[in-house]
C-alpha cells in the first residue's frame, strides 16, 4: 500500500526529520549488525541500512518500500544498498534472508486479515533456516491514540530552511474493531493549502499476533514491552516480537 503522502518528493524529503533516529534504531541496528543477509520491509528512506552500511556492513542488504519518493531519498543517500520498489505482493523471495525486520510500526499499516497474512506468508518464504523476523506494533493496552491530538504540534526545519508544522488527529473517536483512523496535517510556505494525509492502523495484542505468526508457519521466541528488552505488561508502549520458521504454514 502506497502512502500517498510520501509519495510527494517534498514529503518524503522531511521523514527523517519527522522521524529521528531513537532507541527502536539502535536495536534493530544491532540486530543488522549480527546478520549477513537483511530484507527491510517497508523500509522508507532506508535509515537503518544506510547507518548500517555507513558503519561497514558488507553483507547484502536490501530495502523494500512502495513509495517511491522514499526510495528516492534512499539511494541518493546509498546508492550501494538494494532498493526495491514494491511490496510483498509482487516481490517475493525464497530462503535468502538471516533477517527479516519491519520497523517503524510498519506492521500496522497492514489492517486487513488477509494483508496479515500474505506478509507473513512471504516473510516465511524469505527467511533461510534459522533466520528471525523481528517487527513491533504499538501495545493498545497503552492507548497511545489518546495522545494524537492537534494540540500536540511537531515543528521541523525543511531543506529550505521553512518551518513546517506537524499534527494529528484521531477520528472517529478512536480505536474500533482494532483499527484507528487519524488524519496528519503539514503546514508551511511551500504549499498553497494544508497537505493531509488519512491514515489507518491496526492494533494487535500478543495472543492475537502469535496466531497470525503460527498459521504461516513462524514462531515467536522472544517478546519485549520496550526498546530496553523489559518484559511486555498490559500496558507497555511497544509488542516488539522476534520470531523464526516453524513448521510449514497451513494451507
Amino acid at each position: 500500500m502506497v502512502d500517498h503522502v510520501f509519495a510527494d518528493l517534498s514529503l518524503a524529503a522531511l521523514y527523517d526529520s519527522l522521524n529521528p533516529w531513537g532507541p527502536g534504531d539502535d536495536f534493530y541496528l544491532g540486530l543488522v549488525r549480527e546478520a549477513g543477509a537483511v530484507l527491510d520491509i517497508g523500509c522508507g528512506t532506508g535509515q537503518l541500512l544506510r547507518r548500517a552500511r555507513d558503519e561497514g556492513h558488507r553483507g547484502r542488504l536490501m530495502g523494500l518500500d512502495p513509495a517511491a519518493a522514499m526510495l528516492v531519498q534512499a539511494r541518493r543517500a546509498r546508492p550501494d544498498v538494494e532498493w526495491v520498489l514494491g511490496d510483498v505482493r509482487v516481490r517475493q523471495w525464497q530462503e535468502e534472508f538471516d533477517l527479516v525486520v519491519m520497523t517503524g510500526h510498519a506492521f500496522q499499516e497492514l489492517v486487513t486479515d488477509e494483508q496479515i497474512r500474505h506478509c507473513l506468508r512471504a516473510v516465511r518464504a524469505a527467511l533461510r533456516d534459522g533466520g528471525r523476523f523481528v517487527f513491533e506494533t504499538r501495545n493498545p493496552g497503552a492507548r497511545a491514540w489518546e495522545r494524537w491530538t492537534p494540540d500536540r504540534v511537531h515543528e521541523i526545519t525543511g531543506a529550505d530552511g521553512a518551518p513546517v508544522r506537524v499534527w494529528h488527529e484521531v477520528q472517529d473517536g478512536g480505536l474500533h474493531r482494532g483499527r484507528v483512523r487519524y488524519t496528519e496535517t503539514y503546514t508551511g510556505r511551500r504549499w498553497p493549502s494544508p497537505r493531509v494525509r488519512n491514515g489507518v492502523l491496526r492494533f494487535l495484542d500478543a495472543g492475537t499476533l502469535d496466531d497470525f505468526l503460527a498459521e504461516a508457519g513462524l514462531t515467536t521466541t522472544e517478546r519485549y514491552g520496550n526498546w530496553e528488552r523489559g518484559p511486555l505488561t498490559p500496558t507497555s508502549p511497544e509488542i516488539i516480537t522476534v520470531a523464526r520458521r516453524a513448521r510449514p504454514p497451513r494451507r
